[in-house]
């Protein structure tokens, strides 16, 4: 395989030089030239032809998101956004994502220099994933990142009650990509959908900026979830940034448990610590859905729901920007329904509406 050609573009020598050193180190990629701003980029990407391109949001003479719509008009290419630990830089990246942004970094807030080996695997990871991004054919195993902890760190696994039919509830986990797809997913479901759970791999404040936007966008009331918030028809809750999202069953209804804990398979919120918890919770009441993403975080769960009597849907390869985690749910056997994208909000309520 060919080198992973890489563009890094921000105003900032040291940041340049360090992302230059962090990239470097991977035999897989190749820096090959950087710009302080965007004017500069913009002649380095015609004469350079990078493959993937990280972009800093705030720069001087053009920010980084008006160059990025330019971009996408004008060249499309894999972008991977490098933003501050901020509410207004999770505002930015969410709309850099809406314009077509493949994912993104965050600047820690202590010195750069400090977090090297924490943000090697990160960002490797990241522009590999942006590398084979809406390719076809595109296979990338380096993508799959080895787990610092299992989800039984977090969550025992145990044996379903049989439950009556009840209300379906919907839970749904992605990653890379996954801001698109679920923003997709949840505008064409309605105002009465059923109640709906979702983990998309973020840091904290992101999660809360990206559920004020879908809020906005969808039928259905969208919220960062908070410990103890009950399951309602209509409201779809989002696992805060930095912390796991459990689904419960108490007196009154299902309702869910915010918690600490460890990074299960290296992310936090993790999507196998919702899915399992929905296996152990609800049985056949449960749909499982897992959606575009880089490694494997979600695949163990979602076959421990099938295991427990909940129907399970995976997005298809063609329409996720990385074939990661739904392709290791259906390796595992966690699957029983592919599905393009566009097609899974109509399915899901095709299967939920009254007879």
């Amino acid at each position: 395989m060919k080198n992973i050609r890489v563009l890094i573009i921000d105003d900032s020598a040291l940041v340049r030089k360090l992302l230059t050193e962090i990239l470097s180190s991977d035999p897989q990629i190749e820096v090959i030239g950087s710009a302080p701003d965007p004017i500069i980029a913009v002649r380095k990407i015609q004469t350079l032809k990078p493959d993937v391109i990280t972009l800093d949001i705030e720069m001087p003479k053009m920010d980084g998101l008006t160059f990025l719509g330019k971009l996408m008009k004008m060249n499309p290419m894999p972008v991977l956004m490098f933003s501050s630990l901020t509410q207004q830089g999770a505002e930015a990246t969410m709309k850099a994502l809406s314009l077509g942004a493949i994912d993104f970094v965050t600047k820690p807030k202590i010195k750069l220099s400090e977090n090297m080996d924490d943000l090697r695997s990160e960002i490797t990871a990241k522009v590999k994933a942006a590398a084979t991004a809406k390719l076809k054919k595109a296979i990338a195993p380096a993508l799959m990142v080895p787990p610092k902890y299992g989800v039984d760190e977090v969550l025992a696994i145990s044996k379903t009650t049989p439950v009556r039919d009840g209300e379906k509830v919907l839970v749904i986990g992605a990653s890379t990509g996954g801001t698109v797809a679920i923003e997709q997913i949840l505008n064409k479901l309605p105002g009465d959908a059923p109640p709906t759970l979702i983990v998309q791999h973020m840091p904290p404040l992101f999660t809360r900026s990206f559920a004020q936007r879908i809020n906005e966008l969808t039928e259905m009331e969208v919220a960062e979830a908070k410990d103890g918030d009950r399951l309602r028809q209509g409201t779809a809750l989002i696992a805060p940034g930095g912390q796991h999202m459990i689904l419960n069953k108490g007196p009154k209804g299902n309702y869910v448990t915010v918690k600490d804990g460890p990074p299960v398979n290296r992310h936090k919120p993790s999507v196998d610590v919702l899915f399992r918890s929905a296996a152990n919770t609800l049985g056949k009441n449960a749909i499982g859905i897992i959606l575009t993403g880089m490694g494997d975080d979600g695949a163990k769960g979602l076959k421990e729901m099938k295991n427990a009597g909940a129907f399970t849907i995976a997005q298809d390869e063609d329409t996720c920007v990385v074939f990661g985690m739904p392709k290791v749910a259906i390796e595992m056997g966690g699957v029983e329904k592919i599905l393009p994208l566009g097609s899974i909000a109509r399915f899901v309520m095709g299967m939920t509406k009254p007879e």
